[in-house]
């Protein structure tokens, strides 16, 4: 493992904002090596319609990691693309091509390659109408990060913004299936999950926890719905007597007011909408989106892919910075056991 982190950087969907931002991330200093796992032409294409400086080198393992000078960037080329890259325009031919820099990139990190793997944002509608089954980065990185006759990891997200770091109990499930989701078994993986990451991978040694209930006022004893008092409730007490610092089920409503977060490290919310709304008008373009649970340490945007904006010089590569940044910090607190501060909250 190296002192200086060497990141994998995948841009993601060519037509989308992903190229943009990896090309104005070289442009800045970093504390770690950046290395794009993509087609060189996709960058060099874009870097001269964006009117940026970009010089593209070989990626060389053998070589220490330094960080990149501005305006220069390393670049695997373990995919390439099967079709010329508009920006803005979708073409799926060129689906599996991304998929393949994602296998790279995963590879890559459980080879000891790279320390982490940051991620651009995808378009999955392309990906599917090109016959290709993915739900999410999270879902496929799991499949391959699986070993051998092991069992497929089972991720948790967790978002953090400055301030607040909220993880998911279910992620993209429409709101009727979410309460048949909210099992002891499922939420107890995620609480542990949770915990041992918030341990090893932000160097926190007693991380303490906030655990939203799932109905108003927390089930209000019973009355507003029985999750709480059916699974929530025995399970919190489970695991609180092992000695986790755990704190609920809070109305969520409460859970995020700041004399709760003062001394939380997460938060922990049923659904998709009911933690992320509040930690993306804390941090929206700041935030960064985290799979834990991974046998590597994986961060990503907090947005799409913007094909609009694609090629305009008009992306905002805040969130591409914040994940860039973090995985510097994680691969750092996994190997020196320093913890990860939430940043000041405004």
């Amino acid at each position: 493992m190296t002192e200086i982190p060497r990141l994998a950087l995948t841009p993601g969907e060519p037509a989308g904002i992903g190229p943009d931002l990896c090309i104005a991330a070289a442009q800045q200093p970093h504390a770690a090596e950046l290395v794009a796992v993509c087609d060189p032409d996709l960058l060099a294409s874009r870097a001269a319609t964006l009117g940026l400086p970009l010089t593209l080198d070989a990626f060389d393992p053998e070589q220490p990691a330094r960080p990149s000078a501005p305006g220069r960037l390393r670049v695997d080329a373990a995919a390439t693309l099967a079709a010329p890259v508009v920006p803005g325009l979708l073409d799926s031919a060129n689906a599996t091509y991304v998929l393949d820099t994602l296998r790279a990139g995963c590879a890559g990190c459980l080879s000891g390659r790279w320390d982490a793997l940051v991620t651009g944002p995808v378009h999955k509608g392309i990906l599917n109408e090109a016959g290709l089954t993915f739900s999410g980065h999270t879902e496929f990185l799991a499949q391959h990060c699986a070993r051998g006759a092991e069992p497929v990891p089972t991720p948790v997200m967790l978002l953090a913004a400055p301030g607040l770091r909220v993880a998911l109990a279910t992620t993209h499930l429409p709101l009727a299936a979410v309460p048949e989701a909210i099992t002891a078994p499922r939420l107890e993986h995620i609480i542990r999950v949770l915990v041992t990451s918030l341990r090893e991978a932000f160097g926190i040694p007693q991380p303490r926890i906030l655990v939203c209930g799932l109905n108003p006022h927390a089930g209000e004893g019973g009355h507003l719905g029985g999750e709480e008092q059916q699974v929530l409730i025995p399970l919190i007490a489970r695991l609180r007597a092992e000695g986790l610092a755990l704190e609920g089920p809070l109305p969520a409503d409460t859970a995020f007011v700041p004399q709760q977060l003062e001394q939380a490290d997460a938060v922990l919310a049923m659904y998709h909408d009911q933690g992320l709304p509040v930690l993306k008008h804390l941090g929206f373009g700041r935030a960064v989106n985290v799979t834990l649970g991974l046998p590597i340490i994986r961060t990503s945007v907090d947005h799409g892919t913007a094909l609009d904006l694609a090629g305009s010089g008009r992306a905002d590569g805040g969130s591409l910075k914040a994940a860039i940044a973090l995985a510097s910090e994680m691969v750092q607190a996994r190997n020196s056991g320093t913890a990860i501060r939430i940043s000041e909250r405004p």
